[in-house]
């Protein structure tokens, strides 16, 4: 069955209040949707006849601090029945929380720590929803723009007290503004 015919399908009998935007390429389509369509979506593109998407690859975390929802969650999926590959994105801010689908895809208890370790984005009805890549003890999410480059404390070894010593940074750090505009972009839509 053909990659594109299935995209199609899906985008006529999808609910339209679930998919705000559709959009195709070579490299996998995608459909954008709200935070609350989320997890019917993904049953729907799980269980549907004609999409059969057996395998979340990966959930990535983007952010756009210029943006009112600020972060990008993307769930890149894949049908090995069909030979073809989806992308989900949603957006969140940062007080937004999105449904977790581990109950739909057990392996996604690892992406949606990392995406929560790494951005904070919250996910409801996580059965174990803590850090996975930094300490316990560690402040802050390193993957958000605004976080300092230096990060906020200096962790090193001190060897008179044979122990860890944690200490507060106390360098200033200027505003960084990020231009996302590319000028290939504008050209490629023409």
């Amino acid at each position: 069955m053909d990659n594109q015919f299935i995209f199609q399908y899906s985008w006529e009998i999808l609910p339209k209040k679930w998919v705000h935007k559709m959009k195709r390429s070579e490299h996998g389509n995608r459909f954008y949707t709200n935070t609350d369509y989320l997890f019917p979506l993904l049953c729907f593109l799980k269980w549907h006849t004609y999409t059969r998407v057996q395998v979340l690859i990966d959930i990535c975390g983007v952010d756009y601090p210029s943006r009112k929802r600020r972060f990008e969650v993307v769930y890149n999926l894949l049908s090995t029945r069909y030979n073809s590959r989806i992308r989900v994105q949603t957006s969140a801010d940062e007080v937004t929380r999105i449904s977790s689908v581990v109950s739909l895809f057990p392996s996604a208890g690892w992406w949606e720590r990392e995406v929560w370790d790494m951005f904070g984005v919250s996910f409801i009805n996580h059965p174990d929803l803590r850090r996975i890549l930094t300490d316990y003890g560690f402040e802050g999410h390193p993957l958000r723009k605004d976080f300092p480059l230096s990060g906020y404390v200096e962790v090193r070894y001190d060897d008179p007290e044979k122990r860890v010593v944690s200490e507060p940074i106390e360098m200033t750090q200027e505003f960084r503004y990020f231009d996302f505009a590319s000028p290939w972009e504008q050209r490629s839509d023409g």
